[in-house]
């Protein structure tokens, strides 16, 4: 039986070769083309292969959850028909749905190409102003500051948005931060929406399997000046963290109260307390989002009906499916083994398999996010300055490429809309990805333009 590309391509990874010749940071690799986000259907946004009948109910139940419309007490209906409305929005917010952050190219996804907080900012006769760093064709945006007026560290979100001036909050004054003064000071860094597709897949990985996984790709890494490759924890269990930009959340549920609450401004029962207290912007009890003690019979699940937003996200989350590549053809093919050539599946490694799962044919499943979800030194020109749990100022995630061929917004600002441009910015000082980026512009036209064909695959 012959085998796979993507099992050839694992195969060469001990045989990978280093580059030496000066072909430098930039030159080649800009005459080439990103194909641009994959046309055709998404392939992306519904239920695990597998699911039983109570598990696929509850998916779907969850994802209207994740698209429900949150107004400050659910009196406003914005939401589009047969969507449930939510509330508990503000008092500060970046948006008022989950699905307007990751919607592309579906439900779960990350920026559409029509940036929805241009809308969201006056709708409900809200007063804000949009800052420069947001724009109608740019990708969705939430802002943290680097420091505290102090000096000290911050590293906190700031929320774009108030409920000043909406007509379900009056009496409600504040102001929003002063983002141009903070742009002045070089104080302002800016994160995208993760891609949620296949997270009960990452989540279900066991932590000895990302440990095993990462050691066997030591020599690789050091070979391609690649040295502080290290996992997030958490401060209390000490497991392996590994969703968001800097793997700084331990599971999907936290991960989707602490959005909730920054996000939205929904308070949850992961995250009760409200994060601006001014007198005058506070209408309901707390916390907004809560486990209901009857059958709201809503949806076709009960577990769905019986839980919390919160929980319903995480659903939602855990039971999606993971992006399914195009497929493959002579170019991506060549493109596979020159990714592995240069380096690049050196920290975006191909494959992670689950543990046992109680979800239905989700145990021992071995599937491709090219990441190896650890945390490496991408170098001062992608720094942000902002530590998160372990991972410090220069530290981020792998980013999971699976999914990227429809992308339209790259690297944790949004600051890219190419591929080229993304795979460049990889390169500065203190970069771990330098000598693979050298590799890169090492290759000739056509063998770039297969990697670049082949991540649009993906």
């Amino acid at each position: 039986m012959s085998s796979s590309p993507l099992s050839r391509a694992l195969l060469s990874h001990s045989a990978v070769f280093v580059l030496v010749l000066a072909c430098g940071f930039a030159g080649a690799a800009f005459a080439q083309t990103d194909p641009g986000p994959r046309q055709g259907a998404a392939g992306v946004g519904g239920p695990l292969p597998g699911l039983d009948t109570d598990e696929l109910n509850y998916f779907n139940a969850a994802l209207g959850r994740f698209q429900e419309v949150d107004s400050v007490s659910g009196t406003i209906m914005d939401a589009p028909p047969g969507i449930q409305n939510g509330s508990g929005l503000g008092p500060r917010f970046n948006l008022n749905q989950c699905s307007g952050c990751h919607a592309q190219p579906a439900v779960g996804g990350t920026s559409p190409a029509t940036n929805p907080q241009v809308a969201v900012s006056t709708l409900d006769g809200a007063k804000n102003t949009l800052p420069p760093f947001i724009t109608a064709n740019g990708p969705v945006r939430e802002v943290r500051f680097i420091r505290n007026p102090d000096g000290t560290p911050d590293g906190g979100v700031h929320d774009v948005f108030v409920i000043t001036g909406r007509s379900d909050a009056a009496g409600c004054t504040i102001v929003q931060p002063d983002f141009p003064q903070a742009l002045r000071q070089h104080n302002a860094i800016f994160r995208i929406p993760t891609p949620l597709f296949g997270g009960g897949l990452v989540e279900n990985v066991p932590d000895n399997n990302l440990v095993s996984t990462e050691a066997a790709q030591a020599a690789l890494q050091s070979s391609l000046g690649i040295t502080s490759g290290v996992f997030n924890h958490s401060g209390n269990d000490g497991t392996i963290t590994r969703f968001g930009w800097k793997a700084q959340n331990k599971s999907l549920e936290i991960f989707a109260g602490e959005a909730y609450n920054v996000e939205q401004g929904v308070t949850n029962e992961l995250f009760p307390n409200e994060r601006d207290t001014t007198a005058g912007c506070q209408f309901n009890a707390l916390p907004e989002d809560v486990t209901n003690f009857s059958d709201s019979g809503i949806s076709n699940s009960a577990a769905s009906d019986y839980s919390s937003d919160v929980v319903n996200f995480a659903a939602f989350m855990r039971l999606s499916a993971a992006p399914v590549p195009a497929p493959a053809t002579a170019s991506t093919t060549a493109g596979l083994q020159q990714f592995t050539n240069v380096g690049c599946a050196a920290c975006h490694t191909p494959s992670q398999a689950t543990g046992q799962s109680v979800f239905t044919a989700q145990s021992f499943v071995t599937f491709s996010p090219f990441s190896d979800f650890a945390l490496h030194d991408m170098g001062e020109r992608l720094a942000d300055n902002v530590s998160q749990g372990g991972a410090s100022g220069e530290q981020f995630r792998t980013a999971p490429l699976w999914g990227i061929g429809q992308r339209l917004f790259f690297l944790h600002d949004g600051r890219a809309s190419n591929l080229l441009d993304a795979i460049e910015q990889h390169a500065s000082r203190g970069s771990e990805a330098n000598q693979v980026v050298r590799n890169f512009n090492c290759l000739t036209r056509q063998q770039q333009q297969d990697v670049l064909n082949f991540l649009r695959s993906l």
